[in-house]
């Protein structure tokens, strides 16, 4: 068998066997501090696809910075066919500034494909595109709610795409959502490069979150060995099969005042179930905010705050509340039942 060639990134080369950090130059900070797009390369000895993994495209979602640090301590890399390559910060302009946009107001992942003489977001868009995504087959992108908000586990998926179906099963996070392709983001501009992406979301920005740091190296595991980059031991099995969502809504505040909140991510609701209430701060004068669909609380506010209009609960629609009830309690009863040292 011919030996692999070595792998080519930002003009330096990684022998199969190894693995390393590749800087990639980006830009100069205004006080001459030299940015880079931090790549780790795990090349491995057998052939095999190309996958990356990529966190905090926005700079302040930080859950995904950490799912990869564990990635690349799991016990599973020690042998690898094919190629990962791993992104921790993608943004580390809004990184630095426990911000979630460039220091030129954009937002990156509106800014795909990029441009090589662009706006500072543009560029970097585009040396990501050319040094990452267009070496790679596959893209899982790692992203939590904003800021005050929390994201329960979940994948978000491109309508139709019948591969990225199947891999959002193996990769078994409880809830499944199917959205479409926003102009302007990496998911968009991966797939318009034959490149299909996951995109998991999970947790708060600024804010680690346990049961979403474990579902996304445990899920990303999975895809690995799916794909046949690494081995079934020290992967943990999904346990049931993801809730697949159409559909989903935003109940938002009536009115302004401080919310108390009835209901948490990963809960199951019926059409007038109760998700919270809104009162003045003299308490004269009470507002529910009420469901009006069955589904999973996919996420929620927690700010108690609020001002009319704010976006308080986010509800993924079920077709059959009882099937999708007990899958997603099975989930999040399985999902932290594991320790870090199973996988590293």
């Amino acid at each position: 068998m011919a030996r692999r060639k070595p792998f080519d990134i930002g003009g330096q080369t990684v022998a199969p066997g190894t693995r390393a950090t590749i800087d990639v130059p980006v830009s100069r900070l205004s006080d001459h501090t030299p940015v880079h797009l931090s790549v780790h390369v795990v090349h491995g000895r057998k052939p095999g696809p190309v996958l990356f993994v990529s966190a905090a495209v926005h700079g302040d979602e930080v859950i995904g910075v950490e799912i990869v640090r564990r990635l690349l301590r799991a016990r599973p890399l020690k042998s690898v066919a094919g190629t990962l390559l791993a992104v921790p910060i993608v943004n580390t302009f809004g990184f630095l500034n426990h911000a979630r946009y460039l220091p030129d107001r954009r937002d990156l992942n509106r800014c795909f494909p990029g441009l090589a003489q662009g706006s500072m977001a543009s560029r970097l868009a585009h040396i990501f595109m050319t040094e990452v995504v267009a070496r790679a087959d596959l893209g899982i992108d790692l992203h939590s709610a904003a800021i005050h908000r929390t994201n329960m586990p979940q994948l978000r998926l491109t309508p139709g795409n019948d591969r990225l179906s199947e891999l959002g099963r193996v990769f078994g996070a409880p809830v499944m959502m199917e959205s479409r392709l926003r102009e302007g983001s990496l998911r968009m501009a991966a797939e318009e490069a034959g490149v299909d992406v996951l995109l998991y979301e999970g947790g708060e920005a600024l804010r680690f979150d346990e049961l979403a740091a474990r579902a996304g190296v445990t899920g990303i595991l999975r895809v690995m060995h799916h794909l046949g980059m690494i081995g079934r031991k020290g992967v943990p099995q999904p346990r049931n099969t993801p809730v697949l969502c159409r559909d989903s809504d935003w109940y938002r505040a009536p009115a302004g005042g401080l919310l108390r909140g009835y209901v948490g991510t990963g809960d199951t609701v019926e059409p007038g179930t109760v998700l919270g209430a809104i009162s003045d701060p003299f308490g004269e004068v009470e507002t529910d905010v009420a469901t009006q669909t069955r589904g999973i609380v996919i996420g929620r506010t927690n700010m108690p705050v609020v001002y009319e209009g704010d976006a308080l609960f986010h509800v993924a629609e079920t077709a059959s509340g009882d099937v999708a009830a007990r899958g997603v309690d099975a989930h999040l009863q399985a999902a932290p039942l594991f320790d870090e040292d199973e996988i590293i």
